[in-house]
């Protein structure tokens, strides 16, 4: 059987069970579930994360984690348990060398920069490769040494921290907008991600990750696959050497190597398979993002001399209780059936849409628009009354006004909610009693004219009650 006929009976083995919702991988619903509960903590133990600021920072320090963990999955999808622990090292070295080349003024425009990067990464990765295949020796033994030699040789390029970035770099690490230049790389990464999935190689990949014996006597150009894989991984390596240089605007022989335990952290967490054959970008970015929001969130205690070994600690025990979550997950495609993560993260992702309004805006809009001078706003306080503070069980108290105005601006949030998940829904239902291939652009067609016209319908009601509160506040 050739590698074609393999690929497309596994093609229409997962077209014929339509019905198993969730089946593709099960394994994202441990980093779903973790990412809304850690997002949840970080926006109400810190509500400006969700400001302009809060989430251009966030960008900024997330994105080479990210693109770290995407330099990962090519190399854990061959298989051999490649699991390249030099990948933070490599980033340190593209970036030194970068800044080192940008001083003597070798290279400095953009193209030459991005060039640069991404075929330093490509051909450290390509010497791995050859190493691997020829000589034979372990993916493991490659790694280790690489990272050994790398962190060596970028304290000989350079000593100590130092340097500046290319000129065109100077604001790209100030974080105070959330579509920055490194968002836009992120993107550009991702989606570059997503068309190589459609392709035959990536599925020759897999194919060769799961069984590489099967994959030869199918026909797969094993070593080419394999080559390929690693130049792709260096190429995302050399995009994560500029977002780091951008975030730090400077070199650093000895940051970029942090960068190895939790990038294979986040590939861990986001339901990647380290003896190869799974990994995907959407649970390796929802695995990086998990470990932003839980340096975010423990940053904002006091830990004093120990929180550098508590934040580790953190991960270590995050990552132990993710991995005992997973045995579940067996249980979950046993007993149901159509458990899709898709709806599962719409519904959760409502959920948190609700906590992070209620954070952001019920807490501090009283305090809005506050003259100091007002003698309401800094008369004392006087005492409550004792029968006024206690209700029955089943009481209760009267509304304010503000409270009233409150409820009445969450309602077309409320009902935008409940039009999501109905819509998410009747989606699922749709593609689980439905043949994918019989759906067509009608069916897309209907689903977003209903999106519009709830969107609409919530504009028009705010709209309504803004010009009610104005006519209100005019009498």
């Amino acid at each position: 059987m050739t590698a074609s006929a393999l690929a497309q009976d596994i093609a229409e083995t997962e077209q014929a069970m339509p019905n198993q919702g969730g089946r593709a991988n099960p394994f994202l619903l441990v980093p779903i579930t973790l990412f809304f509960v850690l997002l949840g903590i970080a926006v109400l133990r810190s509500p400006s994360l969700m400001s302009s600021f809060g989430l251009g920072s966030a960008v900024i320090v997330a994105t080479p984690l990210i693109l770290a963990t995407y330099a990962l999955m090519a190399t854990v999808i061959s298989g051999r348990g490649t699991v390249d622990l030099s990948i933070g090292p490599l980033i340190g070295f593209i970036n030194v060398t970068l800044i080192q080349l940008n001083a003597q003024g070798i290279i400095g425009s953009p193209i030459s920069i991005f060039a640069y990067a991404i075929a330093a990464g490509a051909a450290y990765q390509l010497i791995f490769a050859l190493i691997v295949i020829y000589v034979r020796v372990q993916p493991i033994i490659v790694s280790l040494s690489g990272y050994l030699a790398l962190s060596g040789i970028n304290l000989v390029i350079l000593p100590r921290p130092g340097g500046f970035a290319p000129q065109f770099m100077a604001d790209w690490g100030i974080g105070t907008s959330i579509f920055s230049p490194p968002f836009w790389i992120l993107v550009a990464a991702t989606l570059a991600w997503l068309l190589f999935t459609r392709t035959a190689f990536y599925t020759h990949l897999r194919l060769m990750g799961s069984d590489e014996r099967a994959a030869y006597t199918s026909g797969v150009p094993i070593y080419v696959v394999r080559i390929g894989a690693h130049l792709i991984s260096g190429a995302f390596a050399g995009l994560a050497a500029i977002s780091f240089t951008a975030l730090i605007s400077s070199g650093d022989p000895s940051q970029g190597t942090t960068y190895t335990l939790i990038a294979v952290t986040a590939l861990v967490l986001g339901g990647a398979s380290l003896a190869g054959g799974r990994a995907g970008v959407f649970g390796s970015f929802l695995g990086a993002v998990n470990l932003y929001l839980i340096t975010f969130g423990l940053a904002t205690f006091n830990f004093g001399a120990v929180q550098s070994f508590v934040v580790d600690l953190a991960y270590g025990v995050i990552l132990v209780a993710s991995l005992l979550l997973t045995l579940i997950i067996p249980f979950i495609q046993r007993h149901i059936k159509n458990f899709s993560p898709l709806l599962y993260f719409v519904v959760l992702g409502v959920l948190a849409l609700g906590v992070i309004l209620h954070a952001t805006n019920d807490y501090d809009r009283r305090a809005r628009n506050i003259d100091p001078s007002d003698a309401a706003v800094v008369a004392p306080l006087e005492p409550i009354a004792r029968e006024a503070m206690y209700v029955l069980p089943l009481e209760t108290a009267s509304l304010s006004a503000s409270d009233k105005e409150l409820r009445q601006a969450a309602g077309p949030l409320i009902a935008g909610a409940l039009l999501l998940i109905a819509l998410a829904l009747l989606l699922r239902l749709a593609i689980s009693q439905t043949d994918r291939r019989s759906i067509g652009a009608v069916f897309t067609i209907v689903v977003a004219a209903l999106v519009l016209f709830g969107a609409y319908l919530m504009t028009q009601d705010g709209w309504q009650a803004n010009e009610t509160n104005q006519v209100e506040d005019r009498q």
